[in-house]
């Protein structure tokens, strides 16, 4: 893998309720995944798809008070089946002195 793309913000997600017995994959209370843009490993693929939106949005310049959410870049969102609740966070990473985010490397040629 060439990893070419410096990415600008990191997102962490925190389960809040739940119970490992209600969730197939065994997620509960206190389950915690802290990621870029890949999906995290042992996190639901069908909540990723919930959450990539989220995520989305950030990257895209938006906020969550358009949601009606107090903080701009926090936002509870219950997983894919209902049964986990989880906190989304997002933080500017890989920004200059003003807050601008840091160029890309190189792209890898295609060879």
């Amino acid at each position: 893998m060439q990893k070419w793309c410096t990415e600008d913000w990191q997102f962490e997600l925190t389960a809040i309720e739940g119970k490992a017995g209600h969730c197939r994959l065994g997620l509960e209370k206190g389950d915690k995944f802290v990621f870029s843009y890949e999906c995290p490993a042992g996190m639901c693929p069908k909540t990723m798809i919930k959450v990539y939106t989220w995520c989305e949005v950030i990257r895209c310049g938006g906020d969550f008070t358009y949601r009606g959410e107090k903080e701009k870049y926090e936002i509870n969102i219950p997983c894919a089946d209902g049964c986990i609740q989880f906190h989304l966070k997002a933080t500017p990473i890989n920004r200059d002195k003003n807050g601008k985010p840091l160029p890309n490397g190189p792209r890898p040629k295609d060879e």
